[in-house]
Protein backbone atom coordinates (compact mmCIF):
# COMPACT_ATOMS: atom_id res chain seq x y z
CA UNK A 1 0.00 0.00 0.00
CA UNK A 2 1.16 3.55 -0.72
CA UNK A 3 2.06 5.25 2.57
CA UNK A 4 3.44 8.44 1.08
CA UNK A 5 2.29 11.71 2.60
CA UNK A 6 0.29 12.58 -0.50
CA UNK A 7 -1.51 9.23 -0.46
CA UNK A 8 -2.39 9.53 3.21
CA UNK A 9 -3.60 13.11 2.79
CA UNK A 10 -5.89 11.89 0.01
CA UNK A 11 -7.13 9.12 2.30
CA UNK A 12 -7.95 11.68 4.96
CA UNK A 13 -9.94 13.80 2.54
CA UNK A 14 -12.05 10.87 1.46
CA UNK A 15 -15.25 10.21 3.40
CA UNK A 16 -14.75 7.57 6.08
CA UNK A 17 -17.27 4.72 5.67
CA UNK A 18 -19.55 4.26 8.62
CA UNK A 19 -18.65 0.58 8.99
CA UNK A 20 -14.97 1.39 8.67
CA UNK A 21 -14.86 3.29 11.94
CA UNK A 22 -14.47 1.16 15.03
CA UNK A 23 -15.01 3.15 18.20
CA UNK A 24 -15.13 1.52 21.53
CA UNK A 25 -14.52 2.53 25.17
CA UNK A 26 -11.61 2.13 27.55
CA UNK A 27 -14.17 1.57 30.28
CA UNK A 28 -17.73 2.52 31.08
CA UNK A 29 -16.82 5.42 33.34
CA UNK A 30 -14.33 7.31 31.16
CA UNK A 31 -16.09 6.61 27.85
CA UNK A 32 -12.93 7.46 25.88
CA UNK A 33 -13.48 6.33 22.28
CA UNK A 34 -10.85 4.51 20.28
CA UNK A 35 -10.22 4.74 16.55
CA UNK A 36 -9.19 1.73 14.47
CA UNK A 37 -9.04 3.05 10.90
CA UNK A 38 -6.62 2.51 8.05
CA UNK A 39 -4.49 5.46 6.89
CA UNK A 40 -3.61 6.95 10.28
CA UNK A 41 -0.65 6.72 12.62
CA UNK A 42 -1.14 5.51 16.18
CA UNK A 43 0.81 5.78 19.40
CA UNK A 44 -0.16 2.69 21.40
CA UNK A 45 1.01 1.93 24.93
CA UNK A 46 0.22 -0.01 28.06
CA UNK A 47 1.46 -0.15 31.64
CA UNK A 48 1.78 -2.92 34.16
CA UNK A 49 -0.92 -3.25 36.78
CA UNK A 50 -0.21 -0.77 39.63
CA UNK A 51 2.80 0.36 37.53
CA UNK A 52 4.94 -2.42 38.99
CA UNK A 53 8.02 -3.64 37.15
CA UNK A 54 7.41 -6.55 34.77
CA UNK A 55 10.64 -6.49 32.72
CA UNK A 56 13.52 -7.42 35.02
CA UNK A 57 16.24 -8.84 32.82
CA UNK A 58 17.26 -9.44 29.21
CA UNK A 59 15.17 -12.60 29.08
CA UNK A 60 12.01 -10.63 29.90
CA UNK A 61 12.74 -7.96 27.28
CA UNK A 62 13.70 -10.53 24.65
CA UNK A 63 10.46 -12.42 25.28
CA UNK A 64 8.41 -9.32 24.43
CA UNK A 65 10.53 -8.56 21.38
CA UNK A 66 9.97 -12.14 20.22
CA UNK A 67 6.24 -11.51 20.44
CA UNK A 68 6.64 -8.38 18.29
CA UNK A 69 8.55 -10.47 15.75
CA UNK A 70 5.82 -13.13 15.72
CA UNK A 71 3.18 -10.42 15.35
CA UNK A 72 5.08 -9.04 12.36
CA UNK A 73 4.61 -12.37 10.59
CA UNK A 74 1.02 -12.80 11.73
CA UNK A 75 -0.45 -9.33 11.06
CA UNK A 76 -0.20 -6.80 8.25
CA UNK A 77 0.94 -3.95 10.50
CA UNK A 78 3.55 -1.23 9.89
CA UNK A 79 5.67 -0.79 13.03
CA UNK A 80 7.74 2.41 12.89
CA UNK A 81 9.00 2.61 16.45
CA UNK A 82 8.83 0.83 19.79
CA UNK A 83 10.38 1.03 23.23
CA UNK A 84 10.12 -1.41 26.13
CA UNK A 85 10.55 0.12 29.57
CA UNK A 86 10.70 -1.67 32.95
CA UNK A 87 6.95 -1.30 33.59
CA UNK A 88 5.44 -0.28 30.24
CA UNK A 89 5.96 -0.15 26.50
CA UNK A 90 5.25 2.11 23.51
CA UNK A 91 4.49 1.30 19.87
CA UNK A 92 4.05 3.66 16.93
CA UNK A 93 2.35 1.99 13.99
CA UNK A 94 -0.18 2.13 11.20
CA UNK A 95 -2.66 -0.47 10.00
CA UNK A 96 -3.60 -1.56 6.48
CA UNK A 97 -7.16 -2.59 7.20
CA UNK A 98 -9.86 -1.09 9.40
CA UNK A 99 -10.16 -3.00 12.67
CA UNK A 100 -6.67 -4.53 12.62
CA UNK A 101 -5.31 -2.44 15.49
CA UNK A 102 -7.64 -4.05 18.00
CA UNK A 103 -6.82 -7.56 16.73
CA UNK A 104 -3.07 -6.87 16.78
CA UNK A 105 -3.06 -5.43 20.29
CA UNK A 106 -5.36 -8.10 21.70
CA UNK A 107 -3.01 -10.79 20.42
CA UNK A 108 0.16 -9.10 21.70
CA UNK A 109 -1.13 -8.36 25.20
CA UNK A 110 -2.88 -11.72 25.49
CA UNK A 111 0.16 -13.75 24.43
CA UNK A 112 2.54 -11.67 26.56
CA UNK A 113 0.34 -12.01 29.64
CA UNK A 114 0.06 -15.79 29.26
CA UNK A 115 3.78 -16.29 28.65
CA UNK A 116 4.83 -13.91 31.44
CA UNK A 117 2.64 -15.71 33.99
CA UNK A 118 3.95 -19.08 32.85
CA UNK A 119 7.60 -17.95 33.00
CA UNK A 120 7.15 -16.51 36.50
CA UNK A 121 5.08 -19.47 37.73
CA UNK A 122 2.25 -17.16 38.77
CA UNK A 123 -0.54 -18.41 36.50
CA UNK A 124 -3.94 -17.26 37.80
CA UNK A 125 -2.49 -14.71 40.22
CA UNK A 126 -3.93 -11.47 38.89
CA UNK A 127 -3.78 -9.09 35.95
CA UNK A 128 -0.48 -8.19 34.31
CA UNK A 129 -1.66 -4.90 32.78
CA UNK A 130 -3.68 -1.99 34.15
CA UNK A 131 -6.30 -2.67 31.52
CA UNK A 132 -6.71 -2.55 27.76
CA UNK A 133 -4.14 -0.62 25.79
CA UNK A 134 -4.38 3.15 25.29
CA UNK A 135 -3.82 4.93 22.01
CA UNK A 136 -4.09 8.22 20.14
CA UNK A 137 -3.76 9.34 16.52
CA UNK A 138 -0.78 11.38 15.30
CA UNK A 139 -0.67 13.77 12.35
CA UNK A 140 1.61 12.65 9.52
CA UNK A 141 3.72 15.79 9.20
CA UNK A 142 6.62 16.74 11.50
CA UNK A 143 4.50 15.57 14.45
CA UNK A 144 5.19 11.93 13.57
CA UNK A 145 9.02 12.06 13.81
CA UNK A 146 8.59 14.18 16.95
CA UNK A 147 6.42 11.45 18.44
CA UNK A 148 8.93 8.75 17.41
CA UNK A 149 11.64 10.81 19.06
CA UNK A 150 9.53 11.03 22.23
CA UNK A 151 9.19 7.23 22.37
CA UNK A 152 12.82 6.46 21.55
CA UNK A 153 14.10 9.09 23.99
CA UNK A 154 12.14 7.53 26.87
CA UNK A 155 15.05 5.51 28.37
CA UNK A 156 17.35 8.54 28.42
CA UNK A 157 14.65 10.72 29.97
CA UNK A 158 14.14 8.07 32.66
CA UNK A 159 17.88 8.01 33.40
CA UNK A 160 18.36 4.40 32.28
CA UNK A 161 21.10 5.26 29.76
CA UNK A 162 23.32 8.23 28.93
CA UNK A 163 22.41 8.10 25.23
CA UNK A 164 19.05 7.01 23.89
CA UNK A 165 20.61 4.72 21.29
CA UNK A 166 22.31 2.71 24.06
CA UNK A 167 18.98 1.30 25.32
CA UNK A 168 18.88 -2.13 23.76
CA UNK A 169 15.15 -2.78 24.04
CA UNK A 170 13.75 -0.48 21.40
CA UNK A 171 13.65 0.47 17.74
CA UNK A 172 16.43 3.07 17.98
CA UNK A 173 18.97 0.45 19.09
CA UNK A 174 17.61 -2.03 16.55
CA UNK A 175 17.95 0.49 13.68
CA UNK A 176 21.39 1.66 14.85
CA UNK A 177 23.04 -1.59 16.00
CA UNK A 178 20.73 -4.43 14.95
CA UNK A 179 21.24 -7.06 12.29
CA UNK A 180 19.34 -7.09 9.00
CA UNK A 181 17.13 -9.82 10.45
CA UNK A 182 16.35 -7.73 13.54
CA UNK A 183 15.45 -4.71 11.42
CA UNK A 184 12.83 -6.63 9.44
CA UNK A 185 10.02 -5.82 11.89
CA UNK A 186 10.55 -2.07 11.40
CA UNK A 187 8.86 -0.25 8.53
CA UNK A 188 10.43 2.68 6.71
CA UNK A 189 9.26 6.08 7.86
CA UNK A 190 6.78 7.79 5.51
CA UNK A 191 9.04 10.86 5.49
CA UNK A 192 12.77 11.44 5.43
CA UNK A 193 14.43 10.95 8.79
CA UNK A 194 16.36 14.04 10.00
CA UNK A 195 20.08 13.82 9.23
CA UNK A 196 20.90 14.76 12.80
CA UNK A 197 18.38 12.40 14.34
CA UNK A 198 20.68 10.83 16.95
CA UNK A 199 21.69 14.26 18.24
CA UNK A 200 18.07 15.43 18.14
CA UNK A 201 16.67 12.41 19.97
CA UNK A 202 19.09 13.03 22.85
CA UNK A 203 17.98 16.63 23.33
CA UNK A 204 15.19 17.65 25.68
CA UNK A 205 12.07 19.34 24.31
CA UNK A 206 9.79 20.00 27.32
CA UNK A 207 7.10 21.92 25.40
CA UNK A 208 6.57 19.25 22.74
CA UNK A 209 6.80 16.45 25.28
CA UNK A 210 4.13 18.22 27.29
CA UNK A 211 1.72 18.19 24.34
CA UNK A 212 2.37 14.48 23.79
CA UNK A 213 1.83 13.77 27.49
CA UNK A 214 -1.60 15.40 27.25
CA UNK A 215 -2.55 13.25 24.24
CA UNK A 216 -1.34 10.13 26.06
CA UNK A 217 -3.32 11.02 29.17
CA UNK A 218 -6.58 11.87 27.41
CA UNK A 219 -6.38 9.92 24.15
CA UNK A 220 -6.68 13.15 22.15
CA UNK A 221 -5.14 13.45 18.65
CA UNK A 222 -1.61 14.87 18.45
CA UNK A 223 -1.12 17.43 15.70
CA UNK A 224 -1.64 21.05 14.74
CA UNK A 225 -4.77 22.96 15.79
CA UNK A 226 -6.81 22.63 12.58
CA UNK A 227 -5.97 18.96 11.97
CA UNK A 228 -6.70 18.09 15.59
CA UNK A 229 -10.12 19.77 15.49
CA UNK A 230 -11.00 18.09 12.19
CA UNK A 231 -9.97 14.68 13.53
CA UNK A 232 -11.90 15.17 16.76
CA UNK A 233 -15.06 15.95 14.80
CA UNK A 234 -14.58 13.11 12.32
CA UNK A 235 -14.22 10.44 14.98
CA UNK A 236 -16.38 12.04 17.68
CA UNK A 237 -13.47 12.46 20.09
CA UNK A 238 -14.84 15.51 21.89
CA UNK A 239 -14.59 13.73 25.23
CA UNK A 240 -10.79 13.61 24.87
CA UNK A 241 -10.45 17.40 25.08
CA UNK A 242 -13.04 18.17 27.74
CA UNK A 243 -11.91 19.10 31.21
CA UNK A 244 -12.33 16.29 33.67
CA UNK A 245 -14.84 16.44 36.47
CA UNK A 246 -18.32 17.89 36.68
CA UNK A 247 -18.98 21.14 34.81
CA UNK A 248 -19.20 24.24 36.97
CA UNK A 249 -22.70 25.56 37.65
Amino acid sequence: MDFSLSAIEKKKRDPVPFMGIILWYNNIMSKTPRVDVEGYYYHVFNRANAKVQIFYNSKDYQAFESILEEAHEKFNINLFSYCIMPNHWHLILSINKDGDLQKYMKWITGVHTARWHAAKNVVGQGHLYQGRYKSFICQDDFHLPTLIRYVERNPKKAGLVKKAEDWQWGSLWRRTHGTCEQKKILSDWPMTKPNNYLAWVNQSSPNEEGFIDVSASKGSPYGDFDWKNETIKRFKLESTVRARGRPKK
